[in-house]
């Protein structure tokens, strides 16, 4: 499994997204710090979900940054992100 699908896996486990996509931008850091040979270090998301909607927007991050504590203290060097709550119904 490769860390996209790690990060993919354990987002739409705990928020349930109308929408995500994790893009992995490695290849645009490269020779940059936290830059690893074989990629996987810099990603950015793009996450809609109901479970952010009244967070305010440090709160959303540090919702995913939780979600995603052991791929960050890891090989993740950084994450990119863009996080809102959904449209109401």
């Amino acid at each position: 499994m490769t860390m996209a699908d790690t990060i993919r896996t354990k987002l739409e486990a705990a928020f349930a997204p109308e929408r995500l996509d994790v893009i992995d931008e490695s290849h645009q850091h490269h020779g940059h710090s936290g830059w690893r040979e074989g990629g996987e270090t810099h990603f950015r998301v793009v996450i809609r979900a109901a479970a952010f909607n009244g967070l305010g927007r440090v709160a959303r991050q540090r919702a995913v940054n939780s979600a995603l504590r052991e791929e960050l203290a890891g090989s993740v060097h950084a994450l990119a992100l863009d996080v809102d709550g959904t449209a109401a119904a």
